[in-house]
């Protein structure tokens, strides 16, 4: 099951949003500064091309809190309510709760991606 939804997923829409968090990642790691962020985007791309079966798990340390904050108000709260959304509309029926659950999924990483991991 895992694998038909990475497959649908990829298929109608995993691909362009996977490469639009490649790209922005990219243009991020030009500068210095710009490379933590880079780095968080390159993580919600492997997470876009194929999320079924992949977990979001939290470590991290004070550095990390920080720099989640950070992300928190300049990017995260916007990112999640979009991703909030976007599930809840998934949601309404039930062949598309698999993949609002996914869109929750991100919408957990998005508003705080520091210190977290994406395992299989």
């Amino acid at each position: 099951m895992r694998t038909l939804g990475n497959i649908l997923w990829f298929l109608f829409g995993g691909l362009i949003g996977g490469l639009a968090w490649t790209l922005a990642g990219c243009i991020w790691c030009i500068t210095i500064i710009g490379i933590p962020f880079g780095l968080q985007c390159f993580k919600f791309a492997s997470l876009a091309f194929f999320p079924f079966g992949k977990d979001v798990v939290y470590g991290g340390g004070s550095i990390s809190f920080l720099a989640n904050i950070v992300w928190l108000i300049f990017f995260g709260w916007e990112m999640a309510l979009g991703y909030l959304a976007l599930g809840a509309v998934w949601c309404i029926t039930i062949v598309g709760i698999p993949v609002g659950m996914q869109c929750f999924k991100m919408a957990k990483l998005s508003l705080m991606p520091f210190g977290a991991d994406v395992i299989s």
